[in-house]
Formats: C-alpha cells, structure tokens, sequence
C-alpha cells in the first residue's frame, strides 16, 4: 500500500510529528511505503475561489502556479492519505488549511451525476494533537474532517485525537499508542 502522510504543523519536530512517525514506522516495518509531506516546505496559496477549476474535469485544473499541484498528484497516485495537525483554535493549522480548502478542484461536479473525484475510495485518516481536552476543543476537527471525506468520496479508517500533549518528551505512551491503533485500522485494508 502507497500512503501519503502530510504533516500540518509549523513544527517539524513536534508532538504531530512524534506520533506520524511511528506510524509511519509501523506500516513502512510491514512492507508499505509512506510518502511523506511537509506543508511547511512547499509554498501553498490559499482558494481564489475563481471556479476556473470546475470547467477542467480530466485534472485537478487550479490556475495557481503554485506546489499544490505537485502535492496533489502525489495524493491521487497514493491508497491511502493521512492528514496531520496540532489543533489551532478548534480546527487545522494555517499550514494546513490552503491544502484543505483547495482539495475543492479534485472533486467535480459534486452531488450531480457527473460526480468525480481524484480521490475517491482513497483511505484517509486524521491525526490531531492537542494541549487541552477533547470536549469543547477537539470535538470541531472530526466533522470538518468527515465532511471532507464524504464531499471527495474518500473512506475514513478513523480520527485519532490525542489530547493534554504540551512537548513531545511529555507525551508518554500516547504517541504509541495512537501510532499502533492508526496502523492497525489503516493495515485492516490491505
């Protein structure tokens, strides 16, 4: 299995980080291959909103001259996505968010019968970290995520949320454990 992990934070070794790569360490120990991307490396606008990308339907079609195009080829040759993000103010990352909103051109024609999506059937995941609690905090993310999922036709395998994580050194074994469950429930495809 192809999976692209892509990893949300402003910090390449933080606590999202920490637990991404066990994850990834596990599923690459079990013969799959991770690409992964970090939106911090890649200049990454944000929608314009323009639509021009709806009339194009054999490719994503967005205008922007930009690294969103790269990125999104490697999501489309990818089986499964991993998205990746510390928790700011309820939601995705700013890093993050340009990717999110412009996943917009790889879906066309949406709840018509012309339906397409680049990434239909792909299995995703969403990882977030967080300082606080789930509840009032955390509990946003999963339905942005969810709805993301059903609008480009993907199949979540889960959100994995791991709460009162302030540095890396003081996760504990909530990175492990959260890596062992995402890698279980990704590797149930195969």
């Amino acid at each position: 299995m192809k999976i692209t992990t892509i990893l949300g934070s402003p910090r390449l070794k933080g606590n999202t980080s920490q637990v991404l790569k066990r994850f990834e360490d596990i599923v690459i120990s079990k013969g799959h291959t991770v690409d992964r991307i970090n939106v911090i490396r890649y200049q990454l606008n944000g929608c314009l909103g323009c639509d021009k990308c709806q009339k194009i339907i054999d490719k994503p079609g967005c205008v922007q001259k930009d690294d969103m195009l790269n990125l999104f080829d490697r999501m489309i040759a990818a089986d499964a996505i991993i998205y990746a993000s510390p928790l700011y103010v309820w939601g995705y990352t700013s890093q993050m968010k340009p990717l999110i909103d412009r996943q917009y051109c790889l879906v066309k024609n949406f709840d018509t019968p012309e339906y397409k999506s680049f990434l239909r059937n792909k299995l995703m995941a969403l990882l977030v970290t967080c300082g606080d609690k789930i509840e009032n905090n955390a509990d946003l993310i999963p339905v942005i995520f969810q709805r993301e999922c059903d609008y480009t036709g993907g199949i979540s395998i889960g959100e994995y949320i791991v709460p009162f994580c302030t540095t890396p050194d003081q996760m504990g074994d909530k990175a492990e454990i959260t890596a062992v469950k995402m890698a279980e429930d990704l590797l149930r495809y195969e």
